[in-house]
């Protein structure tokens, strides 16, 4: 007889909830995943996608962040993160297709969205028909965004918008994007005059582009847009106001988000260490750095569950400061790392495989995690921008 679980019932006891996700991933949680979706990517991958985001929907984890009245559990903070730490754990894959859907976008509409849009857009996320990117990065404007250059211009009920966007994350997939164009051109500010909207990637006028990266994969896009409509009632906010709306989307990022990266990249830590107790941890001076490198994983850890603590007490007070730095740690310590495990296990590791989807920067090949490892460092802000941003915001140096 098939067990029925329930895990949201358990909510109020920790334990009992945590067990209730342990014993649900032993018999849902797709199982040789990472063997069987090796090398697989877009067309073919996505329908194990869905099927793996359709068994969370059963019981209530497909968006364990998202509210209630939006089609989610409304789970307490501390219990979403006992739903991450648990998958984590499980080594479940990650719903990486899915993330500006289940993240971003959520993050934007929950707060700036009309009642119309949310009505119409969000369910098609929780049962996986709908793919959302992000159409923010330019050639002319990848961490100074504010810089963007994409227009969208008036007409009577639609906006006819012509640019180019890069490095769009699941692009090729997507039937929606998050899309940030700049409305008036006549600004004392560049932040001002850019507008928010929901682009229809079927339109007329949208051609998408893969870019192959060096790993052999098609994760990122460009986005070109020749005279492309979008309805006036695809503005999300204010017209003029993108800049102060993009803010919540890029939020999604600081949070949740990289907290489940760190944790799994602590598990896979732990295995590192087994797989090379008759290798390369035999060698003293590469179980310093192993060491080492404990050190700093465990620091982020902790500096990012007072991040979370802070956002669970109150949202709205949590420190501004602590995303950034530790947007600026992770990055290079992750390189740092990966290039470590590359160089402690010599020609071992440099032997080509094919990559394995929906394991961020832990499939365990590790070449190809060293690899994806630099995207860090430019994803969601350079460490450039990053720098600057402490400098001048918060310790007030001049420009």
């Amino acid at each position: 007889m098939t067990r029925t679980f329930d895990i949201l019932s358990k909510v109020g006891d920790e334990g009992a909830f945590r067990q209730e996700i342990r014993d649900w991933l032993a018999v849902s949680m797709p199982k040789n995943w990472r063997s069987e979706w090796q090398g697989l990517e877009n067309e073919t991958l996505k329908p194990k996608m869905i099927d793996w985001l359709e068994e969370r929907r059963k019981v209530g984890l497909a968006t364990p962040h998202w509210p209630k009245e939006w089609g989610g559990p409304g789970l307490p903070f501390g219990y979403q993160i006992i739903v991450y730490e648990e998958l984590t754990r499980a080594d479940a894959p990650e719903l990486h297709m899915y993330m500006v859907s289940l993240f971003q976008t959520p993050a934007t509409l929950f707060e700036h969205g009309s009642p119309a849009q949310k009505e119409k857009y969000l369910s098609g996320i929780t049962h996986g028909t709908d793919i959302w990117c992000q159409g923010f990065s330019e050639p002319g404007a990848g961490s100074d965004l504010a810089a963007l250059r994409t227009s969208a211009r008036r007409e009577g009920d639609h906006y006819v918008v012509n640019g180019q966007k890069i490095w769009s994350s699941g692009a090729i997939n997507a039937q929606f994007c998050l899309l940030l164009a700049r409305t008036e051109q006549n600004v004392k500010r560049k932040h001002e005059g850019i507008s928010y909207f929901i682009m229809d990637m079927k339109a007329p006028g949208v051609e998408v582009r893969p870019i192959r990266s060096i790993t052999g994969e098609q994760e990122f896009c460009e986005i070109f847009m020749d005279d492309v409509k979008i309805p006036a009632e695809n503005l999300i906010g204010a017209e003029g106001d993108g800049w102060n709306i993009a803010q919540s989307t890029l939020s999604a990022e600081r949070g949740l988000l990289i907290f489940g990266g760190t944790e799994r990249l602590a598990r896979s830590f732990e295995r590192d260490r087994v797989d090379g107790k008759d290798s390369w941890m035999r060698d003293p001076q590469l179980r310093r750095e192993y060491a080492a490198f404990h050190a700093e994983l465990q620091v982020i850890r902790l500096l990012i569950r007072k991040l979370l603590k802070e956002l669970e007490a109150n949202p709205d007070k949590a420190s501004s400061t602590l995303p950034t730095f530790i947007k600026l740690t992770w990055g290079p310590f992750l390189q740092r790392y990966t290039e470590f495990l590359v160089r402690a296990e010599g020609l071992q590791a440099h032997k080509w495989k094919a990559p394995i989807p929906a394991t961020a920067h832990t499939s365990r090949i590790k070449f190809i995690d060293f690899l994806k490892s630099y995207a860090w460092t430019i994803a969601g802000g350079s460490n450039e921008i990053m720098r600057n941003i402490i400098a001048e915001r918060y310790l007030g140096l001049p420009r």
